[in-house]
């Protein structure tokens, strides 16, 4: 691989966004790659991946740079350096790579192969907990949640079948493969771009991750119910939910974010999903106009988001010890107060994308102790080392009085 300096300086610069003014990885990239319309899909490809990468290995290559998290324009150069040596990239005779140790650098990854927290780039408090959480299970899971993520859509069954969608999908060059187990659910064998396609224009599918998919389905939810999503989001799960519904009956999608709301009526429109009706929690009001009027309820719980570190790696540096006790309080406030919503004989999955038990089957044995009109019907815990895709938690419970 040959380097380009403008490509290169879009990837440092990118860095300063997210490293020092603390920006979304996600966002820097979208924005970085608009800069220069020059720029085609293999340019964009470095860009993207190579800050990812750099995102995601951000403490090991730290250390290895010996650039002490003090991240000026000369450290970010180092960095870069690091990262472009472990990728056997021959370094080009620019002023920036004069006197380059290569061999001292693949010495120092060897080196730090012996401690998990470096090795896996991740902070310590996060290594002690997820031992602490899943004992050897930790090593397993932490290195496949630094693999870089899948792309895998949702086939919008309202609309076209997963055949279909793949034909329509290589007619615009984009091949994908399905996957076992997951009906509706095509991967990509090549990271393309699918939101500039017709079939992405015209709500023939939505990017989900697989084990996403399985998080509606899970619900059992059948065409003409009443079901409540409590914590809907922009509604890449609503949506599931319209077409499992066949777009009958109703779907009241929840949340105390209007703009997310106001983002998902956008995706709604363009799926052709007619049954959601979105309302935001601007009151208890909202809350207790539903209690005892649902046949389904959806509580897809904010959570650490450790399940998803493939495809949000800064998440890793965003993340605070206080943050995970705190959200384990709103996970138990929300299952109290949503499972309100539920008729009697109905059904609730409590759902996260967290592989932490305290976050996970440990909030439902809490509140199954306290509500016996509750039971457990089944739970199902998706690893990202067995499954390749991301950690996810789903608890299926009914109300029996």
């Amino acid at each position: 691989m040959r380097l380009h300096r403008n490509l290169v300086l879009a990837v440092i610069d990118s860095l300063n966004y997210i490293y020092n003014d603390g920006l979304y990885a996600d966002k820097v990239v979208e924005k970085t790659l608009k800069r220069d319309s020059r720029w085609g899909a293999r340019d964009r490809a470095f860009i993207a991946e190579t800050v990812y990468d750099c995102v995601r290995w951000k403490r090991l290559y730290n250390e290895i740079a010996g650039t002490k998290n003090h991240f000026t324009q000369e450290n970010l150069w180092k960095i870069f350096t690091v990262w472009a040596t472990l990728k056997g990239i021959t370094l080009p005779d620019w002023k920036q790579f004069e006197g380059t140790p290569v061999r001292r650098l693949k010495g120092k990854f060897d080196e730090f192969q012996s401690n998990r927290a470096i090795r896996e780039s991740i902070p310590d408090w996060l290594d002690v907990l997820g031992e602490k959480e899943l004992g050897k299970q930790w090593d397993k899971e932490i290195y496949a949640l630094n693999q870089q993520a899948d792309v895998v859509l949702r086939t919008n069954t309202l609309k076209t079948n997963s055949q279909k969608l793949h034909k329509l999908l290589l007619e615009e060059e984009i091949a994908t493969e399905s996957i076992d187990g997951y009906p509706d659910a095509l991967k990509l064998t090549e990271r393309k771009n699918v939101f500039r396609t017709e079939a992405f224009k015209n709500g023939f599918f939505e990017v989900q991750d697989a084990s996403s998919q399985l998080v509606a389905a899970y619900l059992d939810v059948k065409p003409g119910m009443r079901v409540v999503d409590a914590c809907a989001g922009a509604g890449g799960k609503t949506l599931h939910l319209a077409a499992l519904m066949e777009n009958k009956g109703q779907i009241i999608a929840l949340d105390i974010y209007a703009n997310k709301l106001k983002e998902l009526k956008r995706r709604a429109k363009r799926a052709g999903a007619h049954n959601i009706e979105p309302r935001h929690i601007d009151s208890t009001k909202v809350i207790k106009k539903l209690y005892n009027k649902a046949d389904r309820v959806l509580i897809d719980a904010p959570c650490s988001g450790l399940g998803v570190l493939k495809r949000n790696p800064d998440a890793k540096w965003k993340l605070q010890p206080d943050f995970i006790e705190n959200i384990k309080r709103t996970q138990a406030e929300i299952l109290q107060t949503y499972s309100k919503f539920l008729k009697v004989g109905g059904k609730l999955v409590y759902a996260t994308c967290s592989i932490l038990p305290s976050e996970n089957e440990k909030q439902v044995q809490n509140f199954l102790k306290t509500h016996e009109n509750f039971n457990l019907l089944k739970e199902k815990k998706v690893s990202p080392a067995k499954s390749g895709y991301d950690g996810f938690y789903m608890a299926l419970l009914e109300r029996t009085v």
